[in-house]
């Protein structure tokens, strides 16, 4: 009788827990079609799933209001239908800003075209919202973070991230002014540390100087357009520019990838088309400072919200690397025990991607939509990192606990990612926002 009592005790237990992670299962998925998160994360890859319009919706702490709903209620279709139909709304003028979608610098087929658009970026009613909080005198930078967090519109791109990072000021009508003050600024320190004799440099600067030129030709070697001279050029003056102002990091091999998705954004300003199409020659030199003006500053508000990740043995990046290392193996414990039992040291792959924030990890169309959320994240990002790539990594783990120390190294250093669409990319910060809704407010699960 006891055995019978014990059994349907066990039964019920079961069903309680199976009933619990189903619904657990649903809100997953609703969050993984945007239908759980306001003004987060919306996919265009079609889920099917129940109707999840009975369950409560999840109070996640990174919401910070839920005016964006947007068309998260809409259906995939819909969604897609409002791509189409948002290039019709804005014009001529427009149009052609709209055709600068970093989905074109590999020239993927129409349907990857459109996949890797990101209909969450693109759809028209996000559109609206974005010119809603744009077009007031004064900005209000946490709308614009909530926004920015699920992608930004092509040719929005370079006013936004100018925003996000503090370099453009929130009020319209200093804009111009500030701007015009800082891009003077930076010619005049381009003028004092690097248009001057190599005589007059230390030798701890010359060697400086040295790296900086060496690495310049290595920077992003899948893309055309980093081999032009003249882009090479940009990039050694900003980043000696840089070194020399930040005297207590100096340059750190690293930096030069960090400086190119500015570069790409704030040039497409300025140049149509995409990426393997442009030509700095096009360019006045005017424009060519203005830009350079631009990834200066905006390199500088970035890499200050993350100071200890280049100075001497980085110890904000090691610090990172254990934070990723524990928060994997609380989520995943086959692949960290595997892992472990292999000799792999996460120091030995993670490094990289805490130090180029994964711009040699994917392809480089996919880099620009991922900095929108490093962008919006803000003063953040650096622990929201470590979400993001935990996310990353445990995308592979099944083929991860197949693998034996050597093989472990040679996967993780060449990641098949080279097909990779907007999808993929979503699905990775879909799961990282997930777990730092779980684990960010309770450090008890972190805790050793």
């Amino acid at each position: 009788m006891k055995n019978k009592e014990n059994t349907n005790n066990k039964d019920t237990n079961v069903g309680i827990l199976d009933s619990r992670f189903n619904q657990t299962l649903r809100n997953v998925q609703g969050l993984l079609k945007g239908r759980n998160i306001p003004g987060k994360i919306l996919l265009s890859q079609r889920v099917e799933s129940p109707d999840y319009s009975s369950l409560p919706t999840p109070n996640y702490i990174r919401s910070s209001s839920h005016s964006d709903t947007g068309t998260s209620d809409h259906a995939s279709e819909t969604v897609e239908e409002e791509v189409h139909s948002t290039r019709k709304s804005f014009g001529t003028a427009n149009e052609n800003k709209l055709k600068r979608s970093t989905s074109n610098l590999d020239n993927p087929s129409e349907e990857v075209r459109k996949s890797s658009m990101g209909a969450r970026a693109t759809d028209s009613a996000r559109v609206m919202k974005f010119n809603k909080v744009l077009s007031g005198t004064m900005v209000i930078i946490d709308k614009l973070r909530e926004l920015a967090w699920s992608g930004v519109p092509d040719y929005m791109r370079p006013t936004v991230w100018k925003l996000l990072l503090g370099y453009a000021p929130p009020n319209s009508d200093r804009r111009e002014g500030v701007l015009k003050r800082k891009r003077l600024e930076y010619l005049d320190c381009v003028s004092q540390s690097y248009d001057i004799p190599d005589a007059d440099r230390s030798d701890d600067e010359m060697n400086m100087l040295r790296q900086i030129c060496v690495d310049c030709p290595r920077t992003v070697p899948d893309v055309s357009f980093f081999q032009q001279q003249q882009v090479q050029k940009s990039l050694e003056r900003i980043l000696y520019t840089w070194a020399i102002r930040h005297p207590a990091s100096g340059y750190v091999q690293g930096i030069n990838d960090l400086a190119t998705p500015f570069l790409v954004v704030f040039l497409s300003e300025y140049l149509e088309g995409g990426i393997d199409n442009w030509s700095m020659s096009d360019l006045s030199s005017d424009e060519i400072s203005n830009v350079e003006a631009d990834c200066y500053w905006c390199l500088s508000k970035l890499l200050d919200g993350m100071q200890d990740h280049y100075t001497f043995a980085q110890p904000g990046i090691q610090r990172l690397v254990f934070k990723l290392k524990e928060l994997v193996r609380r989520i995943d414990d086959p692949v960290s025990s595997h892992m472990e039992q292999q000799g792999l040291e996460f120091l030995q792959f993670a490094f990289r991607w805490f130090n180029c924030l994964l711009i040699r990890e994917i392809p480089f169309h996919l880099v620009i939509r991922l900095w929108d959320t490093y962008l919006a994240e803000g003063d953040a990002l650096p622990d929201f990192l470590v979400y993001i790539f935990a996310s990353f990594l445990l995308t592979w783990s099944d083929n991860l606990q197949k693998l034996d120390f050597q093989e472990l190294v040679m996967f993780l250093q060449h990641l098949p990612t080279q097909n990779w669409t907007h999808q993929e990319l979503e699905m990775v910060l879909s799961r990282a926002f997930m777990w730092h809704s779980m684990f960010n407010n309770s450090p008890s699960h972190l805790a050793t």
